[in-house]
């Protein structure tokens, strides 16, 4: 029997169907035995001048990373019984940032993603893997697209 956990990757960004995406991955981590792991992707800071400027801002926007991720930690730990792990991957892009991430990690299984509702499109992340695919490097890792406006119970019955 293989040791590895199975992992349900979701993007934590502050969109509103996060949390459609971040609920359906506890109700599959905790149906399937698995767990959830959370990424959080750090921009490159815009100050390339003074070096100074850019480690500050660099650092204050990894603590306000940090910060967002605990604030769902205790949300993952009661929906599975399990902390979820922390990603934080400085990239030019969330596919980028996706790419490192399931390259560095074979327990990463699926990728659960949320479709924005409304006339904004799907989001950007959704409207780039509809368009450029899901290609991860070496790895093939299933993407579950959940409707962001999927209600507590509709979660509830689905995962």
């Amino acid at each position: 029997m293989s040791t590895s956990q199975r992992k349900f990757l979701v993007v934590s960004d502050d969109t509103p169907e996060f949390q459609a995406a971040l609920k359906f991955a506890c109700r599959r981590a905790r149906s399937t035995g698995g767990h959830v792991a959370i990424l959080r992707v750090i921009e490159p800071a815009l100050f390339e001048h003074w070096s100074g400027v850019r480690e500050e801002i660099e650092r204050q926007t990894r603590d306000e990373a940090e910060a967002v991720l605990q604030e769902v930690a205790g949300f993952v730990q009661q929906e599975t019984g399990f902390p979820p792990e922390f990603l934080i991957v400085n990239a030019d892009s969330a596919r980028a940032a996706l790419k490192k991430a399931i390259a560095e990690d074979p327990d990463i299984k699926i990728l659960v993603l949320a479709a924005a509702v409304g006339g904004r499109g799907p989001g950007p992340l959704v409207a780039s893997l509809a368009k450029e695919g899901v290609k991860w490097g070496a790895r093939k890792v299933p993407v579950t697209l959940v409707p962001g406006d999927l209600t507590d119970a509709e979660i509830a019955d689905l995962a």
